[in-house]
C-alpha cells in the first residue's frame, strides 16, 4: 500500500508541491496578522495541494493521449529520452492511462468537497475563487500548447489563491492581496519557464508551443528568464512604496545570489544540455537524486530543484519580512 502511494505521488509530480505550500505560506501568514482563522487557511491548503497534483497528473495524461495519435511516435525512442520526465511512468507501465485518469478525479473530487464546506462556511465569493482555480487546472494542458502556460500559472497562484485563502480566512476582500502575490506569483513562473527551456528540443518535436521555443535558440529564450527573475526582486518595493509592508520585505534579496547561480547554470545548460551543475549547500535539498542519476535525468532534475529551492528560499525570506514589518 505504501509503495502504490508512493508511486502516485511520484507521478504527481510531489517535488513541485513546496512552490504551492510556500505560495500560500505568504498569504496565510499575511492572513493571520489580519486576525485570519488559522484552520481554515490550513484546509485551504490542503484543497489547493490536491488542485495542483490533479493539474500534474492531468496535464500529463492528456500530453500522454496526444503523443500516441503521432504516426511516428515510439514508446522505446520516447523513453531512452530520460531528460524528459513528463508521461515517462504511463509509457513505460507504472501505471496506466486509466489509472492516471481515476487518480487525477480523486485529486480533484476531493478538492471540490473542501470547497462546497467553504462555501456553507463563507459565502458565495468562495465559488468564484474555487471556479478560477478550477478552470485553469483543467484547461492548462490545453492552453499550454499555445505559449500560455505562464499566464494560467499566473492567475492561479496570484488572484486565485492568494484571494481565495485571504477569502476564507477573513471573509473579507482587498487589493493589496493581489499586489502581495506578485513576487511569489512571478518566481512561481520562473520555475514553469524553466521547465519549458530545458524541453525546448522535445516541445517543438511535440508541437508544444511554449515562449521559450519562440526563439530561436534555447540560450536567447534566456532573456525571458533574466527580466522574470529582475521583475521578482523589483516587485517587493511596491509593497513598500503603497504602503502595504514595509522595507523588511526586502530580506528576500539575500537570495539574489542564488537567483544569478541559477540563470548561470542555464546559461550552462542551453550550451551543454549534459552538464551537471556543480552542487552546493544551496542546491539542497534534492530528494530522489540516486533514481534521477539512474535514469539520466541528473542534468535537468538539478535545474529544477535549483529553481524549486530559490522559490522556497525567496517565499520564506520575504514571510519572515512580512512578520517583522508587522511588529
Amino acid at each position: 500500500m505504501l509503495n502504490k502511494i508512493t508511486t502516485i505521488l511520484e507521478c504527481s509530480r510531489v517535488f513541485s508541491l513546496p512552490m504551492t505550500i510556500m505560495s500560500w505560506l505568504v498569504i496565510y501568514v499575511f492572513g493571520i496578522i489580519d486576525s485570519g482563522n488559522i484552520y481554515y487557511g490550513i484546509l485551504a491548503l490542503i484543497g489547493i495541494c490536491l488542485v495542483h497534483l490533479g493539474t500534474n497528473i492531468l496535464d500529463d495524461y492528456f500530453d500522454y493521449k496526444f503523443l500516441i495519435k503521432q504516426v511516428d511516435f515510439n514508446k522505446k525512442n520516447y523513453l531512452a529520452n530520460t531528460q524528459k520526465t513528463k508521461c515517462r511512468y504511463i509509457i513505460s507501465g507504472l501505471m496506466s492511462a486509466k489509472q492516471v485518469l481515476l487518480v487525477g478525479i480523486f485529486y480533484f473530487t476531493t478538492a471540490i468537497f473542501i470547497g462546497l464546506y467553504f462555501y456553507i462556511i463563507c459565502g458565495k465569493p468562495v465559488i468564484y475563487f474555487g471556479l478560477a482555480g478550477g478552470i485553469i487546472a483543467l484547461v492548462y494542458s490545453f492552453v499550454s500548447r499555445i505559449r500560455l502556460s505562464e499566464l494560467a500559472v499566473g492567475l492561479a497562484y496570484g488572484p486565485a489563491l492568494f484571494g481565495g485563502v485571504y477569502y476564507v480566512m477573513t471573509r473579507t476582500l482587498s487589493w493589496e492581496i493581489f499586489i502581495i502575490s506578485i513576487p511569489t506569483t512571478i518566481m512561481t513562473i520562473v520555475l514553469l519557464y524553466i521547465h519549458t527551456v530545458m524541453d525546448y528540443e522535445y516541445d517543438l518535436k511535440e508541437e508544444h508551443l511554449t515562449i521559450s521555443n519562440f526563439f530561436n535558440s534555447q540560450l536567447d529564450s534566456l532573456i525571458i528568464l533574466k527580466i522574470l527573475l529582475v521583475l521578482a526582486y523589483i516587485s517587493p518595493m511596491i509593497l513598500c512604496i503603497l504602503d502595504i509592508s514595509d522595507w523588511q520585505v526586502l530580506l528576500c534579496w539575500i537570495t539574489i545570489p542564488l537567483a544569478i547561480d541559477l540563470y548561470n547554470s542555464m546559461i550552462d545548460y542551453a550550451t551543454d544540455p549534459k552538464s551537471i551543475p556543480n552542487k552546493k549547500w544551496f542546491h539542497f535539498p534534492m530528494e530522489n537524486m540516486n533514481r534521477i542519476k539512474k535514469i539520466g535525468a541528473e542534468s535537468f532534475m538539478t535545474r529544477m530543484y535549483q529553481s524549486r529551492n530559490l522559490m522556497i528560499y525567496f517565499s520564506i525570506f520575504l514571510t519572515i519580512g512580512i512578520i517583522l514589518a508587522s511588529l
